[in-house]
């Protein structure tokens, strides 16, 4: 990682632990449509682009809703259940992370399948929307992960090549998409999920502070 010229954040499970969160969320949504899944069910949809989870449930519980309905209508209760919860915190140990990089003059960069003002909410809610340079969401590239297209993108915004770009993810479909984008990549473990497949991130670690001090040691 000689290299280096940018740092990648995914948001959900990586500057917030959010996935407990939006289980209940979903659960919630589901139940609106007439139908439950299991939380193993649920955890293969962890990092993935919304469009992709809404067109297998639709076609595995026989929606009739159209895709772009169901994307809307997730995308809105999601909205309005993050952007004035109280809870929220960053990881341990982020910002002293993310601060270190900025003062080693990287990049810096959040790469998220979440609706893009949920994102800006979070992010103005948490007081760290300064940090970035770049923020892009799932509903700005074709494909969602684990394509490789957010990444992509985030690059080219960036103004840098993809293997000058470290991705900082929590999920199987997240991580497939950094390597697929020729990105480094380091899986930060989430004990609330960790059935997720990590293993071809360049290294696993558990929190920032691992992360600090392989990457600055």
């Amino acid at each position: 990682m000689n290299n280096l010229q940018a740092v990648i954040f995914d948001m959900d499970g990586v500057i917030i632990d959010s996935e407990p969160i939006y289980f209940k969320i979903q659960q919630k949504i589901f139940n609106q449509l007439g139908f439950s899944i299991s939380e193993a069910e649920y955890d293969e949809f962890i990092g993935a682009g919304m469009h992709l989870m809404w067109q297998i449930l639709k076609r595995n519980k026989n929606l009739e809703q159209s895709i772009e309905e169901l994307v809307n209508m997730n995308n809105e209760t999601v909205y309005h259940s993050f952007k004035n919860l109280s809870t929220l915190s960053p990881m341990p140990y982020f910002k002293e992370f993310i601060e270190n990089c900025i003062d080693r003059k990287f990049k810096i960069a959040l790469a998220s399948s979440t609706a893009k003002r949920t994102i800006m909410a979070i992010l103005k809610n948490l007081l760290i929307h300064d940090y970035f340079d770049v923020i892009v969401s799932g509903e700005e590239v074709e494909l969602g992960k684990p394509s490789p297209d957010i990444f992509l993108t985030t690059a080219q915004r960036l103004n840098v090549n993809p293997d000058e770009c470290l991705v900082i993810e929590d999920s199987t479909n997240g991580i497939k998409a950094a390597r697929d984008a020729g990105m480094h990549c380091i899986g930060l473990r989430n004990e609330n999920y960790s059935n997720q497949d990590l293993s071809i991130a360049d290294i696993v670690l558990s929190n920032f502070n691992q992360i600090n001090q392989h990457l600055f040691k």
